[in-house]
């Protein structure tokens, strides 16, 4: 396995990059309340990118063996984990959409990061897992530093989400990103602590855990050859970061002037 350890430079536009995916989920925000589609939703992300100047890495995404991706975003509303293709049909309130963005610069780095979004006033299952699942991240987040390990990454969310009765999808894991959209490490949801590949320094990866309300089993849904749903249809969440190791810690690069209040417990997003 060999895993990129990132130059300052890269890191440098690795900031640049990441900021404008998280810029423009600030820019949909306002967007997404009842009566809203998923495909409108795309548009605006796109409409962002090109005020911005950076391409989506997702709209023709076609690894081997699948069909072209079609949407500028990934848009999974309720039971879709993840992959959810952008359509026409409105959101109701009470829905729950993950919105998944992953941009490139002029410069050929990719920035990488979702938010869940409760579409109206939401019902108390929907908020709790989308809060339980952000805590979650946020606790994966802050075991990196210069000499973990990936399973302390791992093991701190499967923990916390299954000690809240919730599920951690095993099938879809964070990824090493930079000038590649998917690199290694892969960086798994849930594991045993002091295990697995160990941190250094300039490794530059994604932390998305996929938490469902039920079962952790998933399945294909449809013929569109991408879209990822819970077998047993309970409700599923997800929230991106995209992270660098440092000397003393982490930087989380996902950041923007509209991101949401950090969970409690969180006293830096850079260390």
């Amino acid at each position: 396995m060999s895993i990129k350890i990132n130059s300052a430079e890269d890191i440098g536009h690795m900031r640049e990059a990441c900021r404008f995916a998280s810029e423009v989920l600030d820019y949909i925000t306002p967007h997404i309340r009842p009566g809203i589609t998923t495909l409108e939703i795309d548009r605006l992300g796109l409409e962002c990118m090109t005020r911005q100047g950076t391409k989506s890495a997702t709209i023709g995404y076609q690894p081997p063996g699948m069909v072209p991706y079609p949407g500028h975003l990934c848009t999974s509303v309720n039971h879709v984990v993840c992959h959810g293709i952008p359509n026409d049909k409105p959101l109701k309130k009470g829905d729950i959409v993950n919105v998944d963005v992953t941009v490139i610069t002029d410069a050929g780095y990719f920035g990488d990061t979702s938010r869940m979004f409760v579409v109206g006033e939401g019902t108390i299952a929907g908020k709790r897992l989308c809060d339980l699942t952000f805590q979650a991240m946020w606790l994966g987040i802050q075991q990196v530093k210069n000499g973990a390990r990936l399973g302390d990454i791992g093991h701190a969310i499967q923990s916390f989400a299954e000690g809240h009765g919730l599920s951690v999808v095993r099938e879809y894991c964070g990824h090493g990103i930079g000038k590649v959209f998917h690199d290694e490490p892969q960086i798994l949801h849930y594991g045993k602590p002091g295990t697995g590949v160990e941190l250094r320094t300039g490794m530059i990866f994604t932390i998305e855990p996929m938490l469902n309300l039920g079962r952790r089993e998933i399945k294909d849904w449809g013929n569109d050859g991408w879209t990822v749903v819970t077998k047993d249809r309970s409700l599923s969440a997800q929230w991106e970061h995209t992270v660098v190791v440092t000397d003393t810690g982490f930087e989380v690069l996902t950041l923007s002037e509209g991101y949401p209040p950090l969970p409690d417990f969180v006293t830096t997003t850079k260390c």
